[in-house]
């Protein structure tokens, strides 16, 4: 009996370092809104000029996956890894199904184009690796992943699907 209960604990050791090793975008969070996607790498030579650069070709795909829950954006918050962060400050509705594309660079933000600007012409997504995060207006978090452009960009096109 002593043995089985050695044995058995080991093995649950064993899981419980096997799930620690488990990085955190394999959980699943409880939120109707997910990352969809990114354009880490924005097309082309990197220039965080105001005026003539690229910073608005990097963006984040935020989705609302509810199938009958509408999803106000505001006082949500998109961070990355070293700590840059924008905070959702007005009021965007996304009705089950939309989606958000939350571009660097200014411009008008649209619902009707799917779209928000960062305000910030500074790119916000490292083109080797990074990690993004999607806070609820509580604090919870509502969605993470990790990309580096070796192991998650195959075809290295500067985007990655995350949630279909």
């Amino acid at each position: 009996m002593r043995i089985r209960l050695v044995a058995t604990t080991a093995a649950a050791a064993g899981a419980l370092t096997a799930l620690s090793a488990v990085p955190a975008q394999a959980a699943e969070y409880n939120s109707a809104l997910k990352i969809r996607g990114i354009q880490y790498d924005a097309p082309g030579r990197d220039s965080n000029r105001c005026s003539g650069g690229n910073t608005a070709e990097e963006y984040l795909t935020i989705k609302n996956y509810s199938r009958s829950t509408t999803v106000n954006l505001k006082g949500y918050v998109v961070k990355d890894a070293a700590g840059n962060k924008f905070t959702f400050t007005a009021t965007h509705t996304l009705q089950p199904g939309d989606y958000v594309k939350l571009r660097g660079g200014n411009g008008s933000d649209s619902d009707a184009r799917n779209v928000v600007y960062r305000d910030n012409c500074n790119f916000m997504w490292n083109n080797d690796k990074d990690t993004i995060y999607v806070y609820k207006p509580s604090g919870s978090r509502a969605d993470v992943h990790s990309y580096t452009r070796s192991g998650s960009d195959p075809d290295r096109n500067g985007y990655i699907t995350f949630h279909g």
